[in-house]
């Protein structure tokens, strides 16, 4: 699947006491991330929501000045759901800041779920393949309500 880029510049508002980027401001940026994925994907942003953010794990502490590249792309699908994986890394040197898993449905006038006809393409890309196994993992984790 083709990813999607989009890119924020980390200003001093954007920052928390610490001196780093605020964690809201990093998950609003992050779902928007994921969310232009999925209307990418799907030819429109309407009938998309948000159904759950799974995971949004801080590998490092984001500095004022940094530029972060927003890398999402569909891993996962369902009937109405599917899911994006993001990454967020320094568009400079390509170190790895934040990374996670956002799922979103479709669904018509009036909130019933409806079907988005996504189907994932094969995959020779083994960084892709690893996101698609981890979207399967938590994925299943979230239908059997198993805590990892």
């Amino acid at each position: 699947m083709k990813v999607y880029e989009t890119l924020h510049l980390v200003k001093t508002e954007d920052l928390n006491h610490h001196g780093t980027l605020f964690a809201a401001r990093a998950a609003a940026w992050f779902i928007e991330a994921a969310f232009t994925a999925a209307g990418c994907v799907c030819g429109s942003s309407e009938g998309i929501v948000c159904r759950n953010l799974h995971t949004m794990s801080f590998q490092k502490p984001v500095q004022n000045g940094t530029i972060l590249r927003f890398l999402a792309r569909v891993a996962a699908v369902g009937s109405s759901s599917f899911m994006v994986m993001v990454r967020a890394v320094d568009a400079a040197n390509g170190d790895l800041y934040i990374e996670g898993a956002v799922t979103f449905v479709t669904i018509e006038e009036g909130g019933k779920k409806r079907a988005h006809h996504i189907t994932l393409d094969d995959t020779a890309d083994e960084e892709e393949a690893r996101e698609r196994r981890e979207a399967e993992r938590i994925r299943k984790r979230a239908r059997t309500g198993a805590v990892t």
